[in-house]
């Protein structure tokens, strides 16, 4: 990818891989350029979602990022708090958690799995929130802080957050369907 098609990716809108009743949507901070640029989530070759995502036992095999529709099959899917890859602003980052609240609420998966503690604090105004099960539900989905897989995150290794993210998978495996209150207005609390 050459500089210039990296700069031309620029405030492009990734599309979601989406679809109702989802068991675990991950939702990223934003869409990296690569990613933009390919349209692929994930896409950076240093990020380390799709590793991480398969080591934990999510997925069969390590897909890659041009096979994200196979998410689908396995009852995932992948959002961003905010949809266009650029830098962002701290309002930005709350206007993207209300955004996502509201997408929640509409496809109803189990749970928002959020890779990203500072995108999670600063979206849904939680300073003190750390790794792990929130006590808060959004949009009527239970939620999961997972570390940020980006390559840049120096303080987690592939296999300490497979680690992490097998905690979620065991979580989802293990909580009862029938758990998700019905949507309402309370529901993002």
């Amino acid at each position: 990818m050459t500089p210039e098609e990296l700069s031309a990716a620029r405030d492009r809108i990734v599309p979601d891989v989406v679809a109702g009743g989802l068991r675990v949507l991950f939702c990223g901070i934003n869409p990296s350029l690569m990613t933009a640029a390919t349209g692929h989530h994930f896409a950076h070759p240093g990020n380390r979602f799709w590793p991480v995502l398969h080591r934990s036992g999510f997925t069969p095999r390590q897909l890659r990022p041009s096979e994200q529709a196979e998410l689908l099959g396995l009852g995932l899917g992948i959002t961003n708090v905010v949809a266009r890859a650029d830098e962002l602003g701290a309002e930005e980052f709350r206007e993207g958690g209300a955004a996502l609240t509201a997408k929640v609420g509409l496809l109803a998966p189990r749970w928002l799995a959020v890779v990203g503690i500072t995108a999670y604090r600063t979206a849904f105004g939680e300073p003190r929130a750390r790794i792990g099960p929130q006590d808060r539900m959004v949009g009527g989905a239970h939620v999961w802080a997972l570390p940020n897989p980006s390559g840049l995150n120096a303080h987690w290794t592939v296999q300490s957050m497979a680690d992490e993210y097998a905690r979620l998978r065991d979580a989802v495996l293990t909580r009862p369907p029938t758990d998700r209150p019905a949507p309402g207005p309370d529901s993002a609390h």
